[in-house]
């Protein structure tokens, strides 16, 4: 499929705004030292077995670790226009596993949010940057694609290049 350049500037400025919502969270988590992702999960009214179970002592610090990193990792990703695919994929579950809590059907968080808040939101905008490849555009995939190492994998593995972009 071909893209006009208003699309494809469209499609860039989606994925290094949504970027920078996920290195900026990553940002915030890793200079906090008190921060823990239990204030987040306390209050899960949808599905409060599963959610508590990322809060058993045991998981917390895992929890915690992954969120942040996760959090960096998926932003740096997007910005840079790397791995968006699978950076995506990751972004969309952590988005919906961050939805789900706040749910109280039909509201989400609020009466303000009927079925759909902004979580739902970032998820849907991920899948889509993942359908379109949103790496091709003003990104480094198709740099990191020919990197003579990179290159020979996918040249010996063609199946990961549908999934790393």
């Amino acid at each position: 499929m071909s893209y006009t350049t208003l699309q494809k500037t469209l499609i860039f400025l989606m994925r290094v705004s949504l970027g920078w919502v996920f290195l900026w969270a990553a940002m915030r988590q890793l200079v906090d030292p008190k921060w823990s992702a239990s204030q987040f999960l306390a209050g899960a009214k949808t599905f409060p077995g599963f959610y508590s179970f990322f809060m058993e002592p045991a998981m917390l610090p895992i929890v915690n670790v992954l969120v942040k990193w996760g959090h960096l990792l998926i932003g740096i990703s997007l910005i840079l226009g790397v791995w968006v695919r699978v950076s995506a994929v990751f972004g969309t579950l952590l988005m919906l596993l961050y939805f789900f809590p706040r749910l109280d059907f039909p509201y989400v968080t609020n009466v303000n949010n009927f079925i759909i808040e902004y979580h739902l939101v970032y998820a849907m905008v991920l899948v889509y940057l993942a359908a379109v490849r949103a790496g091709r555009f003003w990104g480094l995939e198709n740099w990191f694609a020919n990197l003579p190492p990179v290159a020979s994998v996918l040249e010996r593995r063609p199946q990961l290049q549908a999934i790393l972009g």
